[in-house]
């Protein structure tokens, strides 16, 4: 249960604490904010609401932790990561149960989120010390006009304090990919975790305070956004902002100013499919990555941009899936589950009005009870209605009929975003051309998209994002590289 035996120190009351200087503590606010259950839709939880003050504190204690902590040998880094890690899985099924209550999130996925989030841990620790424990050495002569006069060692160096915000969709996989390769690149880390998805975050973190991480290191503080959001972003002690999310992003690269900034910010992936394809395994891609956690997640399928003369037979077999799929509350293991809030069922209801007033062909009828939305998919959307390019976050999935492959990778193109697309074909030679003219961070040949394995890349063009992410390139993202140059009073070169 949440709150209980590991994690009772992480409660008072009702109201869950935060984490700072290697404690737990209540805000002297005085006031919680409310983590409504999107199922029930009342409120389940409760934490902190933070003050500026204490995130000022939380700040103080951050720059001097990662001052020590810079210092600890990198095979004592990757020993506390290790611990924290299996302890993370040791304690899957709470966490877990988290999830379930405050996004929805299906409990078997919960569960498989946990355990991948301390895989992720324990490979950036192994990562790292690869990674970290190897610099350069260059000398003078190999650029023209100099002798073998200077020896550069270069090596990588921590940032300092990194900002890490993840969104509510992975709140513990997404705070994880940003806690590891910080701390094993020897920064220290101020977490700011998403209102649903909080309390995860928090007995996540937990995990860490009892793997031993110095105090100060690790800090987590929780509040609403509007009030403390621009304050951490802003806060002239951050080094560094990993920010997992959507427009939110834009803004805050905005204000960030001269600091390194990781950035993914939603998609709209596009699934181009070819004559040749083969339908059944397009149809399986199609709905699992267009509806998996009920559409909320950004590398979902978005929009299906489907060759005409293969139309007819591909939406058969997406609709006679679609129709398997379970509807209902997350304990349930259900398909389909609740969105996370009630603003968000009215958005995507927002954008299925639309494509209904536009005459979109329904293949099933729109229903919703709640935050619950059935599955729907719309077939003959055309580009003048929102579905078409607006991120639904949700389990709407569109189909465009093209007369060309060109006309899909203009419509693919034509986005403001461009995070992941895929397309399926039996010609590698097609697929590879298609591949290349698509403007995405990745392009899934046939398969659904997808972030992950957890070390691969992970980027996006656009509104997409800044930078890169996946574990190799976090960790050097957190790193700056630092020179020392030895110059000498005469050219000296090996013995020939």
């Amino acid at each position: 249960m949440a709150g209980q035996g590991a994690f009772s120190e992480i409660i008072d009351g009702d109201v869950f604490k935060y984490y700072a200087d290697g404690e737990w503590k209540t805000s002297s606010s005085g006031k919680a904010v409310a983590i409504i259950n999107p199922t029930t839709r009342k409120t389940h939880y409760k934490v902190q609401a933070c003050t500026r003050e204490e995130v000022n504190k939380v700040m103080e204690t951050s720059k001097t932790a990662q001052k020590a902590w810079a210092k600890t040998p990198l095979w004592k880094r990757a020993e506390l990561l290790h611990k924290a890690a299996a302890i993370l899985k040791e304690h899957k099924n709470p966490i877990a149960e988290c999830l379930v209550k405050e996004i929805a999130k299906p409990a078997k996925d919960a569960v498989t989120e946990v355990v991948r989030s301390g895989d992720l841990i324990s490979y950036c620790a192994e990562e790292g010390v690869r990674l970290l424990g190897e610099g350069k050495f260059l000398v003078s002569d190999s650029f023209p006009g100099n002798e073998r006069t200077k020896y550069c060692l270069s090596s990588k160096i921590p940032l300092g304090v990194v900002l890490a915000i993840p969104p509510f969709n992975y709140p513990v996989n997404l705070a994880v990919s940003k806690l590891g390769p910080a701390l094993i690149a020897g920064n220290s880390v101020v977490l700011k975790p998403p209102t649903q998805g909080a309390v995860s975050a928090l007995h996540m973190v937990h995990c860490f305070h009892l793997a031993g991480f110095p105090k100060g290191l690790i800090s987590c503080v929780t509040g609403k956004g509007s009030e403390i959001g621009d304050f951490l972003t802003m806060h002239p002690a951050v080094n560094c902002i990993s920010f997992t999310g959507g427009d939110t992003g834009i803004a805050i690269s905005k204000k960030a100013g001269m600091i390194p900034l990781q950035m993914e910010l939603g998609g709209k992936d596009a699934c181009i499919v070819l004559e040749d394809a083969d339908l059944d395994l397009a149809a399986a891609n199609v709905v699992k990555g267009g509806f998996s956690y009920s559409g909320q997640r950004c590398t979902a399928v978005k929009v299906v941009l489907v060759m005409e003369s293969v139309a007819d037979a591909l939406v058969e077999k997406i609709n006679a899936k679609v129709a398997k799929l379970t509807v209902g509350p997350p304990e349930e293991d259900c398909d389909i589950t609740p969105v996370v809030s009630e603003s968000s069922a009215n958005f995507i209801e927002g954008l299925v009005m639309d494509a209904k007033q536009k005459e979109a062909k329904f293949w099933q009828e729109y229903k919703r009870e709640g935050n619950l939305i059935w599955p729907l998919l719309l077939d003959h959307v055309r580009p003048d209605m929102r579905i078409a390019w607006e991120e639904p976050f949700g389990p709407v999935l569109p189909v465009i009929r093209i007369s060309s492959v060109e006309e899909g990778i203009h419509h693919c193109n034509a986005s403001n975003f461009g995070l992941q697309g895929c397309v399926f074909t039996r010609d590698i030679n097609k697929a590879i051309l298609i591949s290349d003219a698509m403007e995405t961070g990745t392009v899934q040949i046939n398969s659904a998209p997808a972030r992950g394995p957890d070390h691969f890349p992970f980027q996006g063009l656009r509104d997409s994002g800044i930078g890169s992410q996946g574990i190799t390139n976090s960790i050097n993202m957190m790193t700056k590289i630092k020179s020392t140059v030895i110059n000498l009073p005469a050219p000296t070169y090996s013995m020939g």
